[in-house]
């Protein structure tokens, strides 16, 4: 079962603990961040929570001490993971209070990601100590392609270690795989329908299809999104499948498909209708916004924890992803001031690149940076999403009067 808790800190620890997959550890020492997982126990109605309580709550004062909060854990050893039951028992300890609220004990228990387990938790002052995720031995095929993926996009050992526990392949990472899927698919009928595979732009059958943007049929609503299915040739669609799969895959795997998937769908509209504002007579194809999106966004969280991400080889490794960004992006400023093979219509714009990364160093990264944690509790989130619905409803009004006003002289339909 999936994780869905927020990240707690918790201090330096006086017990010593086991090495497990899912304990929280940092061998450096530094102050580290403890999650909690939606398997912890049964989830019960709360006034068997309450039941609960009272037991170890004899004085009806509301509160229960760590001590007996503990005596609780150790009855229900047997229904907990023994390995959350150890991280549960080190913030047990590291209680400044010395005392627990009885909302505090219902979160605890039922696995409710609110504020006040928040700061229940952040109370604490010892830390949890144990052995690397890489340390782990016997592992099978798929547990060590999940360990990769955690030392690939996590930069907690904490998060790597509860991920790698609580992983379960379900739902499959499918999204980004369906998405490749379905380029390919599109590429492959126009290959065969306009008998080119290398610069398919150059056919003048290519945009009277009804996926690109093209700005004479901007009043056709889909195709902001629609032209992500279609690329200029091979090399663009090779590219861009290339860098979504590496990286989108991954990246799916760890946050889920709806978290990356609102990623890469603002960055494919963000990329569209930054060429309709910007590059007003030019029309666009391929999924480059919504890769640009979730690439920017990954490379962006490696250097913002670059002392905590372990992937190996990550200094090289980000040079030849921006490498092949610099590339594509080359490759598409090219193909936009090259002379067109059927003027007046110029060739597809460039800037559906910038706008997928501006949408993955603003709101990817938020949603990078808040792994299993509400984002709707995320003040950065709504500001940034604030930010990104204005431009969405700017860009829809200028797209309604900015051309009439401006005079455009537009490219004929296709």
């Amino acid at each position: 079962m999936e994780t869905s808790s927020p990240r707690m800190t918790a201090g330096p620890r006086e017990a010593q603990v086991n090495c497990s997959p899912a304990v929280a550890a940092n061998a450096e020492g530094e102050e580290i961040e403890v999650l909690e997982s939606t398997d912890v126990l049964p989830v019960a109605p709360e006034d068997q929570w309450k039941s609960l309580f009272d037991k170890y709550d004899p004085e009806n004062s509301g509160f229960i001490s760590t001590e007996r909060f503990r005596d609780l854990l150790a009855a229900h050893g047997s229904e907990l993971d023994p390995h959350k039951l150890e991280v549960l028992l080190a913030l047990t300890n590291g209680n400044a209070d010395g005392k627990i609220c009885y909302q505090d004990f219902v979160n605890l228990m039922s696995n409710k990601r609110s504020n006040s387990f928040r700061r229940a938790i952040l109370q604490g002052s010892r830390q949890l100590k144990g052995c690397s995720l890489r340390d782990e031995v016997g592992l099978g095929l798929s547990q060590r392609l999940v360990r990769h993926v955690a030392y690939e996009t996590l930069p907690r050992e904490v998060d790597r270690k509860w991920y790698f526990d609580s992983y379960t392949y379900c739902p499959p990472p499918l999204l980004i795989l369906a998405i490749t899927i379905a380029e390919v698919a599109v590429f492959m009928y126009y290959g065969f329908q306009l008998d080119r595979l290398v610069l398919q732009v150059s056919s003048p059958s290519f945009l009277k299809s009804p996926l690109p943007y093209h700005p004479q049929l901007r009043a056709q609503a889909w195709r902001y999104l629609s032209y992500s299915f279609m690329h200029t040739g091979i090399e663009h669609l090779s590219l861009n499948m290339a860098m979504q799969l590496l990286v989108g895959v991954p990246l799916e795997m760890v946050h889920g498909a709806l978290r990356i998937g609102l990623v890469y769908v603002c960055g494919v509209l963000a990329g569209s209708l930054a060429v309709s504002v910007t590059d007003m007579t030019a029309p666009v194809v391929g999924s480059s916004g919504g890769v640009y999106a979730l690439v920017s966004a990954h490379l962006a969280n490696v250097v913002m924890n670059w002392s905590g991400m372990k992937c190996q080889f990550k200094l090289f490794r980000m040079a030849m992803a921006l490498v092949c960004m610099s590339v594509e992006f080359g490759r598409a400023v090219w193909l936009r001031f090259y002379p067109p093979a059927f003027p007046p219509c110029p060739n597809p714009s460039f800037v559906a690149h910038l706008g997928g990364v501006v949408v993955g160093l603003t709101l990817g990264v938020v949603v990078l940076q808040n792994y299993e944690q509400r984002l709707q509790e995320q003040s950065l989130f709504w500001i940034f999403f604030c930010v990104y619905t204005l431009f969405v409803l700017c860009a829809v009004f200028w797209n309604i009067f900015a051309y009439s006003l401006l005079d455009v002289r537009l490219p004929p339909p296709p």
